[in-house]
């Protein structure tokens, strides 16, 4: 008897507000409700504000399973959500990048503020140096990302990074493309 594939997870780096525009926040519920119908499990930042919120909350509305990692510090900033399938609290904000790193098969990273960039750029350096080969899709919404993509290509220009840097994300313009992205991926 053969076993069922092991469910797939996606985390997901998004801003604890919701932005300066809709566009961001149904984006968020797109891609939350696509990975439950897809049957791959949201990793997040547990909270329930902003991105966070919205993509998690789009998730269990569809039916999916859900994994958010949030530290103390931010338990009472964020509210954390407490009714997710997975709810881990971690000492520190590094613990947290770790253990939603750990637990993920692909990363997502939708509009957000420093701390998606942190997290982003932690997940582009660890690629950067061989210690994984997980995607990393940038959800471009009405240009959000488009900044940071001249940024990557100009430290490159500069020679502060080989071209194989950008390699390392794909850019793609919203959660349906997003979706189809990690289907193919995942086969």
């Amino acid at each position: 008897m053969t076993q069922p594939a092991p469910q797939k997870s996606v985390c997901v780096y998004c801003g604890s507000r919701p932005g300066d525009d809709p566009a961001f926040t149904r984006e968020a519920e797109a891609l939350g409700a696509g990975l439950a119908a897809a049957g791959m499990r949201l990793v997040y930042g547990a909270g329930d504000v902003g991105l966070m919120g919205s993509v998690a909350r789009a998730a269990q509305t569809a039916g999916g399973t859900t994994f958010g990692v949030i530290p103390q510090l931010l338990v009472d900033w964020e509210v954390g959500k407490t009714d997710l399938t997975t709810y881990v609290v971690t000492e520190t904000m590094h613990e947290r990048k770790k253990v939603m790193f750990m637990n993920c098969d692909a990363v997502v990273v939708l509009p957000g503020g420093a701390g998606s960039l942190d997290e982003l750029f932690e997940a582009l350096t660890w690629r950067q140096l061989g210690l994984h080969e997980k995607p990393i899709f940038i959800v471009n919404t009405d240009g959000y990302w488009t900044p940071f993509m001249q940024l990557l290509a100009h430290v490159v220009a500069r020679g502060f990074a080989d071209a194989s840097l950008l390699g390392f994300v794909r850019e793609v313009p919203d959660a349906a493309a997003t979706l189809t992205a990690l289907k193919a991926h995942f086969g």
